[in-house]
């Protein structure tokens, strides 16, 4: 059969795959509506404040009104919210039992609650200082100049997460970003072109290696590719597209960086200087991360390490500073949500994957990607029966090239635009995403290309 009339027979049999499918698009459609109500409720919020006291019942509909249009304006809660309405027509069709079955609740959860995880442990005091003496002595080659560190961290950070993981990179990296460059007022072209480059290249940045992008994790094992391959057919293109994404931008604003290397010796941005922690309490904080990326797969023991890792918080309290779970617990909402709405989309990806020649892959893995979780697409390859290996190696390109193109296309994004939304005064616009993610993506697929 053609793929239309495949679509068309596999919608017959289930008209609801038409429901979820609509769903799906149109939490695709929110995220990017997203910026929009976050402006309309900080608007109201604002108008709120600002009413007397003898118009306060008026003012507690508008705050109420604000909070939910700012609830809204969340990215990390976009697919977790459509779950809900969808969740409830299946239980009016099928039943509570069949509703659950429907959607898989019953799955562990495993790769959002690892990024919950390894988010919590990466962005910790310890680590981050760790990282940031060691890339400052990268960047003393280039006396530690705003563009010094800018290449560093885009470079150097994103490629960490072959070893760190992509959801530890991302972490990190936003982190030191928002201190070392976002801190300083970048205009808005270089502060998207930052983002979009930042996201491009942590997605290909964790393929030196098999287990530590989420979309190379989950085909690596069934398509039986080890770390040596994965750095063979992907991973030294990737470390040269990111240098390159890096240097082309680096070359663009020139006279953007020019301005903030400027206010950086004017004293515009706290240098730390001075700051030390005891080794035993970093090294205990690398084994906590080190254990939450070898216990992924297992929820359980990773909550563990995760809960023992609090305690340790509490008892060296002195030596570390306050973590808010709130950014890594939207961020493994956001997974969630978006592992089950796109977990229904099979019935279509499938079957296009299946009838699409090596270069058709290539650009439909990227084009699919970008709405959708690029693991999600790897996956779905890893079920294809007889997929040639150079299919299976642009199927691969395509994902991991395009995984900066939208907050969704790869799993640390929304922890990167957590991190760095409070630098973009009205949230990230998906469409200056798109754009600062444009050149790296380009030159991803032309370097990864099989």
């Amino acid at each position: 059969m053609s793929l239309p009339q495949l679509l068309w027979k596999a919608v017959g049999e289930d008209p609801l795959r038409l429901v979820e499918a609509g769903i799906f698009l149109l939490a695709i459609l929110h995220t990017f509506l997203a910026p929009f109500f976050h402006r309309l409720g900080s608007r109201r919020l604002e108008r709120a404040r600002r009413l007397e006291p003898r118009q306060a019942p008026q003012a507690a509909k508008d705050q109420v009104a604000a909070e939910l249009l700012l609830l809204l304006g969340e990215v990390e809660v976009v697919f977790g919210l459509w779950v809900i309405p969808l969740f409830w027509i299946l239980v009016g069709v099928k039943g509570w039992a069949g509703a659950i079955q429907q959607l898989g609740l019953h799955r562990d959860f495993a790769e959002a609650i690892f990024v919950v995880a390894v988010m919590t442990v990466a962005s910790s005091r310890p680590i981050l200082l760790f990282l940031d003496r060691l890339l400052q002595r990268v960047a003393a080659l280039g006396r530690e100049s705003v563009a010094a560190w800018w290449f560093s961290l885009l470079t150097l950070g994103a490629l960490a997460g072959s070893l760190v993981t992509e959801p530890g990179a991302m972490t990190v990296t936003a982190l030191l970003l928002g201190k070392r460059f976002f801190a300083l007022g970048p205009r808005p072209a270089l502060s998207y072109a930052t983002i979009g480059l930042l996201f491009a290249n942590v997605s290909i940045g964790g393929s030196l290696t098999n287990f530590a992008a989420p979309p190379v994790v989950m085909a690596a094992r069934a398509w039986g590719w080890g770390s040596g391959y994965m750095f063979v057919h992907f991973g030294a293109k990737a470390a040269l597209a990111t240098v390159l994404g890096s240097l082309v931008y680096l070359g663009v604003f020139r006279k953007e960086f020019a301005r903030l290397e400027a206010l950086r010796r004017r004293g515009k941005i706290d240098e730390a200087a001075g700051e030390r922690l005891s080794p035993w309490i970093t090294g205990a904080h690398f084994v906590f991360l080190a254990w939450i990326v070898a216990t992924a797969d297992i929820p359980v023991l990773c909550v563990g390490g995760l809960l023992f890792f609090l305690g340790f918080l509490h008892v060296t309290s002195p030596f570390q500073d306050e973590i808010s779970l709130r950014q890594a617990v939207l961020v493994g909402f956001f997974l969630a949500g978006l592992e089950i709405l796109g977990s229904l989309q099979t019935w279509w990806i499938s079957p296009l994957l299946e009838r699409l020649s090596e270069t058709s892959l290539l650009f439909s893995a990227s084009a699919i990607s970008a709405f959708n979780d690029n693991a999600l697409v790897t996956y779905l390859a890893s079920l294809v029966p007889g997929l040639e290996e150079s299919s299976k190696r642009a199927v691969m390109a395509g994902a991991i090239a395009s995984g900066g193109l939208t907050v969704i296309a790869n799993a640390p994004n929304p922890a990167g635009q957590a991190l760095l939304s409070r630098f973009f005064p009205d949230g990230v616009s998906p469409i200056g995403l798109a754009a600062g993610a444009l050149v790296p993506t380009a030159i991803a697929l032309v370097l990864l290309r099989p």
